[in-house]
């Protein structure tokens, strides 16, 4: 393991920045969604690695005004003075005044003017569309997510295309418009639900909204997968014990974080990189929410 000291003191010897702090920090929306710990899980093994210490800043919620004026300020306020490098998680905002490192996790549709990691979210979004389709799903209802971020719009786009490819055509009333929150996903799912021919199997744009969706069946009484099928995107720990547990996407989250720390790191120490958008594959994971239909 290499000391922080250590660390330090061989970024000073190739002649980078004469003060370091050691220190890298963590921006994200909130820390108590299974998301943000599967970040934080995957940061906290890659700081593990080299002994490099972590703050993180959190405003508790997206929604909050300003939360893109905020981000920026606290990049501003941290980076190069309390921190070495920042790591923002789903960012609003689209740059950052800075010239320390910065690296996005799920970036802002119109960044980044920083490198950012990011999952083939288009591709992610067929490999759900392709299964429901395969199961025998033509009604298919769609939660999104922010869609200021790519993430969002890519998985849309796939859902789309999706059905364009098999030739069904897109029906707006099973869009429903979400923000990766459950409690979004709950209103959603009651509006799916309620339309005079509801869909045969929802696909939410991520697990959290998922999980929304088996709320509002719960209270519908309604059994998943018999009377509804559920398609989730993220793959986070907790869905695995679902009942039943949830078929999903794997975008493979806390290797996201521990590559997003790997990477802001390298660029402390002056490495530089000709791709700043670096991805990581999707992979369907089959469990037991979805169903054949004839």
């Amino acid at each position: 393991m290499i000391s922080k000291l250590g660390y330090v003191s061989s970024l000073a010897a190739r002649g980078m920045r004469s003060r370091y702090t050691g220190v890298i920090g963590l921006i994200m929306p909130d820390v108590s969604s299974f998301y943000s710990v599967a970040v934080m899980q995957g940061v906290n093994r890659a700081i593990e690695d080299i002994d490099y210490d972590l703050i993180v800043y959190t405003n508790g919620d997206i929604r909050k005004k300003d939360s893109a004026h905020q981000e920026s300020h606290y990049v501003s306020l941290l980076n190069g003075s309390i921190t070495d490098g920042v790591i923002v998680v789903t960012p609003a905002a689209t740059t950052f005044p800075t010239n320390a490192p910065v690296v996005a996790i799920d970036p802002n549709y119109e960044s980044p003017d920083c490198h950012a990691i990011i999952s083939t979210n288009y591709e992610g979004a067929q490999q759900a569309m392709s299964y429901l389709l395969e199961l025998g799903h033509r009604r298919i209802g769609f939660i999104t997510g922010r869609l200021e971020l790519v993430s969002a719009i890519r998985r849309l786009e796939g859902y789309k295309d999706s059905l364009a490819n098999a030739g069904i055509p897109v029906d707006d009333q099973l869009i429903q418009i979400g923000n990766f929150r459950t409690e979004t996903a709950v209103e959603c799912t009651r509006a799916l639900l309620a339309l005079d021919e509801p869909p045969t199997a929802i696909f939410a744009s991520n697990d959290m909204s998922a999980i929304g969706v088996y709320q509002v069946a719960d209270e519908l009484g309604l059994h998943i997968p018999d009377d509804i099928s559920v398609v989730g995107f993220d793959n986070l720990r907790e869905t695995e014990f679902l009942q039943p547990p949830l078929t999903t996407i794997s975008q493979y989250i806390p290797d996201m974080g521990y590559t997003a720390t790997e990477l802001v790191l390298k660029l402390i120490k002056g490495e530089e990189f000709e791709e700043k958008v670096h991805k990581f594959p999707t992979q369907l994971v089959v469990r037991e929410s979805c169903r054949k239909v004839t």
